[in-house]
């Protein structure tokens, strides 16, 4: 067999943790060191210590891996040979002949663990009091360096590689025309794609809107203004880990491939932060979903590596300097990060086939949120089919 034929190779995957690997987080998180409290009453500071504490009690004393391992392994999981990296995927067809190829991408801090719970509802909607009509068959890889993809060795993984390795798995799949949705990176990536606007790709869908223009930003209306006055409020509160990750993620690297409390906090805290969750992300998730998103980084050890994706592209990955001329439809939740005006998808995407602003919901959509999220999906796409 030649190496390009084995490179094409689409090879079952199941997920299997060595003993072993439970047993050392167990004696790791049997000796930490913890810090002193903080010193005001929220998480202003990072994640209170109290709240630390009762999650890393729970992971120590209750949390069962074994059973995020089998809802995974009850899956179809594949990996493939993609410009010399094994990319880990999902890939459920839907019963119905008809139904529409979509690739999901996720972003940080998420994993393909995020879209669990739409899987059904979008493959067979049929049977979630659903139309067959609104059936897509399913593609949900792993990023580059995430979950169980393999980890770049070398630089240049950045959005426009990835994008065009996902067209090539559509292509290898059998998919010659398909749709493409993502949020956070699985956004940019999305967005990227559309930019390159490879034959085959009908028709893009997001949760985080990659819709800014490049300044100047002059005569703003309302909606406009308070986008910017939200983006002066992540840079000052919420981009520190960002600005870590895209400027030396190797050196974060050590502390969250060593500490398993260190890489459980980076990621809670985010989920608080940007969930739709008052304040206490166990109003929105379990201690189990928590857990099971930190694990798809702990387990990969994968902290350094999910970094360093910020070190490629995150410079300019959110302006979008010209026009996209690809079908986009948009989903805005009301938690987002920040909130994209509709004029400035309207500039951005003149080819705008779904505009919607939810009442709940945040970063998470599809984690959060998953009946809405999977509406949002059938909508937009009922527009090309």
């Amino acid at each position: 067999m030649t190496n390009e034929a084995h490179d094409a190779q689409i090879m079952p995957f199941k997920i299997s943790i060595p003993e072993d690997e439970i047993r050392d987080l167990h004696e790791r998180l049997d000796r930490i060191r913890w810090p002193e409290p903080e010193t005001v009453a929220d998480w202003s500071q990072g994640v209170p210590i109290a709240d630390m504490r009762a999650l890393v009690d729970y992971w120590r004393h209750h949390y069962d891996w074994r059973r995020c391992e089998k809802t995974f392994n009850a899956l179809p999981q594949f990996k493939t040979t993609l410009d010399g990296l094994d990319i880990y995927f999902l890939h459920i067809r839907s019963s119905n002949a008809d139904a529409l190829p979509l690739i999901l991408t996720h972003g940080w801090p998420g994993s393909v663990l995020e879209f669990l719970k739409t899987i059904g509802p979008l493959s067979e909607p049929q049977d979630f009091g659903g139309d067959a009509a609104d059936a897509f068959h399913l593609v949900i890889p792993a990023l580059p360096g995430y979950g169980f993809s393999d980890k770049p060795t070398g630089t240049g993984w950045g959005l426009e590689r990835i994008a065009s390795n996902w067209h090539l798995l559509m292509q290898r799949l059998g998919y010659h025309e398909y749709v493409a949705q993502g949020g956070d990176w699985g956004s940019a990536v999305t967005h990227t794609l559309a930019r390159q606007k490879p034959d085959g790709l009908k028709a893009i869908h997001t949760n985080l809107p990659v819709v800014m223009p490049p300044p100047p930003y002059e005569n703003l209306n309302a909606e406009e203004a308070a986008m910017l006055a939200a983006m002066g409020h992540y840079q000052r509160w919420e981009s520190g880990y960002s600005t870590q990750q895209m400027s030396r993620p190797q050196t974060l690297g050590y502390g969250l491939a060593d500490s398993p409390v260190g890489q459980a906090a980076w990621i809670f805290e985010k989920l608080q932060s940007w969930a739709d969750c008052a304040g206490n992300p166990l109003n929105i998730f379990s201690y189990d979903e928590i857990l099971d998103s930190i694990m798809m980084y702990w387990l990969p050890n994968c902290g350094a590596s999910s970094a360093r994706l910020y070190w490629e592209s995150f410079d300019g990955a959110f302006v979008v300097n010209e026009p996209v001329a690809v079908p986009c439809g948009y989903s805005v939740f009301p938690k987002e990060i920040y909130k994209a005006p509709r004029s400035w998808a309207e500039r951005c995407t003149p080819q705008l086939i779904h505009w919607n602003e939810l009442e709940k919901g945040g970063h998470f959509a599809a984690f959060e949120q998953p009946e809405l999220f999977v509406e949002e999906v059938r909508i937009c796409f009922r527009q090309i089919r």
